[in-house]
């Protein structure tokens, strides 16, 4: 799955980003539910009718704002990788982790109306993402049965990572060990050997 910001025409991506940067000092100043549209639209100097070209609301332009901000994470935790091992899913996994403490510390006053959101929209992302591994590490799977793996798989780490972000009872590098064991099998992924899941962070 491509990157929906790296195939935008400039002119749509510079629109995105007046939007995106004019949200975030909003959220500054007001509580999410005290933001509108309108509020939006003035700050970016972006009419409202160009605000609903790109977004039907302002959650779907916290969708995207979320969804590019795990994008980087993975960037920078991922570097490129496109291992085939299973450390590169433990990285993965640690990636996760990072983004929901990350969000949890520098959004607590949002975090009420962040989570669901940011919960929602990282599973996707994630069951997009394992399912393009999972296609090529078990090709003789049916496509629902490829699906119902990825969508158990993110579903768990988000699950997981969540639960982490609050609590850190254990240290990130056993935590995504102990993840790592329990999504392995799902994902088909064998500890010992090289089969395993394909990592491509810039094919998100």
């Amino acid at each position: 799955m491509k990157s929906t910001v790296a195939i935008l025409d400039p002119r749509i991506k510079r629109t995105r980003q007046l939007l995106h940067r004019a949200f975030s000092e909003l959220l500054a100043e007001k509580t999410f539910e005290e933001i509108t549209v309108n509020d939006i639209a003035e700050r970016s100097t972006v009419n409202r009718a160009t605000f609903y070209d790109h977004f039907p609301d302002k959650f779907a332009l916290l969708e995207d704002i979320i969804a590019d901000s795990f994008q980087a994470m993975l960037e920078a935790r991922m570097a490129g990788s496109i291992g085939t091992c299973p450390e590169s899913v433990k990285q993965l996994i640690r990636a996760v982790c990072d983004f929901f403490a990350d969000m949890a510390s520098r959004c607590q006053k949002h975090q009420r109306q962040f989570a669901p959101v940011a919960e929602s929209k990282i599973k996707s992302l994630l069951r997009d993402f394992l399912l393009i591994g999972l296609h090529q590490t078990i090709p003789e799977a049916s496509k629902s049965e490829l699906e119902l793996r990825a969508t158990m798989a993110s579903w768990a780490i988000c699950g997981a990572a969540l639960e982490w972000s609050h609590a850190k009872t254990a240290s990130l590098e056993g935590f995504a060990d102990a993840v790592f064991s329990l999504v392995s099998t799902t994902l088909q992924i064998h500890a010992s050997g090289s089969s395993s899941l394909p990592v491509h962070p810039h094919e998100i």
